[in-house]
């Protein structure tokens, strides 16, 4: 990501192979086929330390993830910031965990978001739920809101 490259980017995180837990990558997926202009999306396993680099020349991050229905039992859009966790690496890492590190790093940091789509089915498996198929659609929604919001606010940056 250059100087003149997307400075929007997306990142979803989980396993592609427990079910549910796939929900973040899929919607990384789906933003992809869209080649909107200025957003990159990457599909990752998990959160680890390289994708700092590309945090560190984004202006928007946003974050997908799957949690426990119990946990979360709507789509949740919240706002996030760096933290001073120690847990960065595997799939339980933190995005403010990553945002922490860019910040060490690079002395930069996206304005950032982290959605997160509750799932009821996390065994070994390609088949989501009908809650977690939901979810993505609100998701979905959600994030080309950000994304829309986030390019108004960039292009008043640029004036």
């Amino acid at each position: 990501m250059g100087e003149n490259s997307k400075t929007i980017l997306v990142i979803g995180y989980g396993n592609d192979l427990r079910s549910d837990d796939a929900v973040g990558q899929k919607v990384a997926n789906a933003i992809a086929s869209k080649e909107l202009p200025d957003v990159t999306s990457l599909c990752v396993h998990q959160l680890t330390p390289e994708l700092a680099t590309f945090l560190a020349t984004a202006d928007l991050a946003i974050f997908i993830d799957a949690c426990f229905a119990s946990v979360c039992e709507d789509v949740r859009l919240q706002a996030i910031a760096p933290t001073n966790s120690t847990v960065i690496g595997g799939h339980t890492g933190d995005p403010r965990s990553l945002l922490a590190l860019t910040q060490a790093l690079y002395n930069r940091v996206p304005n950032a978001w982290w959605v997160t789509i509750p799932g009821t089915n996390f065994e070994l498996g390609d088949r989501l739920s009908p809650s977690a198929e939901r979810g993505i659609q609100v998701a979905l929604e959600q994030i080309y809101h950000l994304i829309k919001l986030g390019k108004v606010e960039l292009c008043m940056k640029l004036e």
